[in-house]
């Protein structure tokens, strides 16, 4: 038999457990997963299956739970980071048992529309920006720049294709398409997880709805990309009752997790170099967002 003296939090859940099961309250944790994905410096973290698989780990082990809810809010990023938080999701659900609930808040758009589909129903709100399903990628080129400025380039590699799309060289076609064939690739493993979701739910044109165009709510659901619209609360709270508990699953927070924020992947405090790697996170960071409007 449990201790009993322990917190208030704790007896009354050994309380609880006393109870019979018809006479206890159905939980729904609740995770949330906000940001760019796999975006990640010192102090910019974004979400990487290493960042959040104790949480998801935490919130299907939840006891009495009935169903875990996502709450997503993240504008895409890495496709193998969305893909492995995808499939852990998935492998979590399965292990459990638990049906797993995905309410978008402003947008859910490639990366971020990969893992909502580890949903067994998506929710999302009229003003809710879901799809882009497709692959995006660029760079720059600093090519006429350096030579305005007197800068000679010189570039030593061992692999005639080593230098593929380096900025500071002329733009080669071949290197384009070589590029643009595995976006391919990753663009139709995209539409497969989708598909494979989704199902039958899906009721667009293929050429329309994995063009890597996004829409608000109202028209994803019409296109079956979300099943409803819907809030956390309503619906949660429709489906299992108005004495539901959804406890929020959320990192440690305190003191140490804050100094162990500011810090870098060597545990240094962050340097020039990295103040000025955080700038470039921020600005692309930034442009991912900006893309859909917010």
């Amino acid at each position: 038999m449990p201790a009993r003296d322990e917190s208030h939090n704790g007896v009354w859940s050994w309380l609880r457990g006393l109870l019979p099961a018809r006479l206890r309250r159905a939980v729904v944790p609740v995770v949330r997963l906000s940001g760019a994905i796999g975006a990640v410096t010192p102090l910019r973290p974004g979400l990487s299956l290493a960042g959040i698989s104790k949480l998801l780990e935490r919130a299907f082990s939840t006891k009495n739970a009935k169903a875990v809810a996502l709450v997503i809010n993240s504008p895409g990023g890495s496709p193998v980071q969305s893909r492995q938080i995808y499939s852990r999701i998935r492998q979590l659900a399965a292990d459990k048992k638990l049906p797993v609930m995905v309410f978008v808040e402003d947008v859910a758009a490639s990366g971020g529309y990969m893992i909502a589909c580890a949903g067994d129903e998506i929710f999302c709100d009229p003003s809710s920006i879901v799809g882009s399903i497709g692959v995006v990628g660029g760079t720059f080129g600093f090519q006429e720049l350096i030579k305005k400025i007197g800068i000679e380039r010189r570039l030593y590699t061992s692999g005639e294709l080593k230098a593929t799309l380096d900025p500071f060289l002329p733009e080669n076609p071949k290197d384009v398409e070589r590029l643009k064939a595995i976006q391919r690739d990753i663009h139709d493993t995209f539409i497969a997880l989708v598909k494979n979701s989704r199902g039958a739910r899906l009721r667009g044109d293929d050429a329309y709805m994995f063009s890597g165009e996004y829409w608000a709510g109202d028209r994803a659901v019409s296109l079956g990309l979300v099943d409803a619209i819907g809030d956390l609360r309503s619906v949660v709270r429709a489906r299992y009752g108005e004495k539901v508990e959804m406890p929020l699953i959320a990192p440690p927070t305190g003191l140490l997790s804050n100094l162990g924020g500011r810090k870098g992947g060597t545990g240094t405090l962050v340097g020039a170099s990295g103040f000025a790697d955080e700038i470039i996170s921020a600005i692309e960071t930034r442009a991912l967002w900006a893309r859909y409007g917010l």
